[in-house]
């Protein structure tokens, strides 16, 4: 079976770090561009930061800047995102996917979602709550 799979989310005081894994299972993440977004309830889905199959170019909304970092280990198939200095408003549930097309990361994290375009494959999510 194709899919994605989040893991690492959870409860975590304001101020406190996680690390959410998006493991593949069925195929390999190398040609894959691969983003993580993020839902928070009554807002759209949002993209937080997406890399490149070389792992070479990173994109990240301005809100995570200097507190999240986005990285790729193909050798397990897996993307993660390291989530420093959480705030209440980074609650959400992260979703990832995985896009092998002709495009930029910064389009994949912005034009992507904000037109509704598809993914090749999406994650079922992770939730984080930052909360004290």
């Amino acid at each position: 079976q194709l899919q994605l799979v989040e893991s690492g989310g959870g409860l975590v005081q304001p101020g406190g770090s996680l690390r959410l894994s998006c493991a593949a299972s069925g195929f390999t993440l190398d040609y894959y561009r691969i983003g993580w977004f993020r839902q928070a309830p009554g807002k759209e889905r949002e993209g937080v930061s997406c890399i490149s199959s070389s792992d070479r170019i990173t994109y990240y909304v301005d809100s995570v800047k200097g507190r999240f970092t986005i990285s790729r280990d193909n050798a397990k198939n897996t993307v993660y995102l390291q989530m420093n200095s959480l705030k209440p408003e980074d609650t959400a549930v992260y979703y990832c996917a995985a896009l092998n097309r002709f495009t930029t990361v910064q389009r994949m994290c912005t034009i992507y979602p904000r037109l509704g375009y598809d993914m090749d494959y999406w994650g079922k999510g992770t939730l984080v709550t930052v909360s004290s």
